[in-house]
């Protein structure tokens, strides 16, 4: 079978069977409608926060210019200050869980993980196996995290603010919950900051009453040594030698005390500013972006795919003959009955 008879019997039965092809089409065309039909409307709000700070760190304000004018990358975090990443605190599991069992009053005071899961129970296919709300409150989080692992997403643009995103089927929730993502966010990083101040105060504190409590012992010493020796002359060198040593440890550590309770000082300073004040530059609020599947296109890609599969499936004979007529010819040579002379 040669290339121009595969594609005459090709062509032939096909001509013959059009209005099966034209049939195929239909069907899976109608199919993929109904598939688009049933993928909802996605919408998508975008959010920006940014802390209010007053700091004067030069170096976070040389490090803030050049992030602007996109010299050098921006930092992951709200501050230089900071060791925390807030990408990482806004895509975390405890954020996520605290956000879905936020119950919600507009909505019959269902937490936002029982929402998250009437919603995938309403669009899911018939395929996929449904979700059931769980009895256990652990269980119940661990679930509307997942759900919220795959609508929310988080980044740290070039001048350095944190965009937050939230999207999901009923544009009433989009709302809600992303006021409530930016607010628990916000609250984990707000409580981190106060926690990391009083840990530095508190390290403080300790140090300087340590540093206390020496002194007091060389104090005590030093009453000690005078009570022993208030009948010795003072310019024998065996009792003037420890003196002289208390008196100089007494010093250095008077002045690790004084540089301790300045540090103290500092430290309760940052502990009364280390609240800041998270602002929401674009609210989540509407319009928002949607996605919505078109099923048009859907269809015209359904009435191609059933054509081209009704095309394959009427022809698959004669394409398996061209083929093991092609691969003997490869292999064994042109059949003599087939082969052309020429004079």
């Amino acid at each position: 079978m040669h290339s121009q008879e595969f594609i005459r019997q090709a062509a032939l039965r096909l001509y013959r069977n059009r209005w099966m092809l034209f049939i195929a089409g239909c069907v899976f065309a109608l199919l993929m409608v109904l598939y688009a039909w049933k993928k909802p409307t996605v919408y998508q709000s975008r959010a920006s926060v940014f802390p209010l700070t007053a700091s004067n760190d030069n170096s976070l304000a040389k490090s803030t210019l050049s992030s602007i004018l996109g010299i050098a990358d921006a930092p992951q975090s709200f501050s230089q200050e900071a060791s925390i990443n807030i990408v990482e605190l806004a895509l975390s599991r405890n954020t996520r869980e605290a956000v879905a069992m936020q119950p919600l009053p507009n909505f019959g005071n269902k937490s936002i993980a029982e929402l998250l899961i009437d919603e995938y129970n309403k669009h899911r296919f018939f395929w996929e196996k449904a979700l059931k709300k769980p009895a256990d409150s652990a269980r119940l989080a661990a679930t509307g995290a997942e759900l919220l692992k795959y609508a929310m997403d988080a980044k740290i643009n070039k001048n350095g603010i944190l965009e937050l995103g939230f999207k999901t089927s009923n544009e009433a929730l989009v709302k809600p919950v992303s006021y409530t993502i930016i607010e628990k966010i916000s609250g984990f990083y707000i409580d981190l900051k106060i926690r990391k101040a009083k840990l530095d105060f508190d390290f403080t504190v300790k140090k300087v009453d340590s540093l206390q409590e020496v002194l007091n012992q060389y104090d005590r010493s030093a009453i000690r040594m005078s009570n022993t020796t208030m009948f010795v002359p003072g310019t024998r060198i065996e009792y003037q030698i420890p003196k002289e040593n208390l008196v100089t440890d007494k010093d250095r550590v008077m002045r690790q005390r004084d540089a301790s309770a300045n540090n103290r000082e500092e430290a309760l300073w940052r502990l009364q500013k280390a609240t800041p004040i998270i602002a929401t530059l674009d609210k989540p609020d509407p319009p928002y972006e949607f996605k919505n599947t078109s099923k048009i296109l859907f269809g015209i890609i359904g009435f191609a795919i059933g054509i081209f599969l009704a095309a394959l499936a009427l022809t698959a004979g004669i394409i398996r003959r061209y083929l093991i007529h092609e691969i003997k010819s490869a292999v064994f040579g042109p059949h003599p009955d087939h082969a052309t002379t020429t004079e």
